[in-house]
């Protein structure tokens, strides 16, 4: 993924199941991170979206476990836009460890206001700064 975010992330015991490997769940939770980091970078943190009566909720999201990860690794957590529509993002995600791929994702996420779809902030509708022009696709 040319021009992603990354964000590293140690594996801890608590992200582990009783064998040491990742459990499946932690993916998400690491995932989850790399988006709200994305985010930051662009100037929008979750707690001001919040205050503002913004949210944004996965509406979809496919995920290839490709190879464990263990207790103790250091993990890149790698988000891109793929897409952008006028309430949501199609965003890439991939969680590494040195060059090797542990897991990729597609997340669709759709921006709310009162638990009803509304306009992506404008950030998000340009080419947000590091990224490949985005797709803008209409719905």
């Amino acid at each position: 993924m040319d021009d992603a975010h990354r964000l590293e992330i140690r594996v801890y015991y608590e992200d582990t199941d009783f064998s040491g490997v990742v459990y499946h769940a932690s993916h998400l939770r690491f995932m989850e991170r790399g988006r709200t980091e994305f985010l930051r970078r662009l100037g929008l943190d979750q707690a001001t979206l919040f205050a503002e009566g913004l949210a944004f909720a996965v509406r979809s999201l496919a995920i290839d476990y490709l190879a464990p990860a263990r207790m103790d690794d250091l993990l890149v957590v790698e988000t891109k836009i793929a897409a952008a529509g006028g309430a949501s993002l199609d965003m890439s995600q991939r969680i590494m460890r040195g060059g090797a791929t542990l897991a990729e994702a597609a997340v669709k996420v759709t921006c709310l206001r009162g638990g009803k779809p509304t306009r992506l902030p404008p950030v998000l509708r340009q080419n947000p700064p590091g990224n490949a022009p985005l797709r803008v696709t209409r719905r």
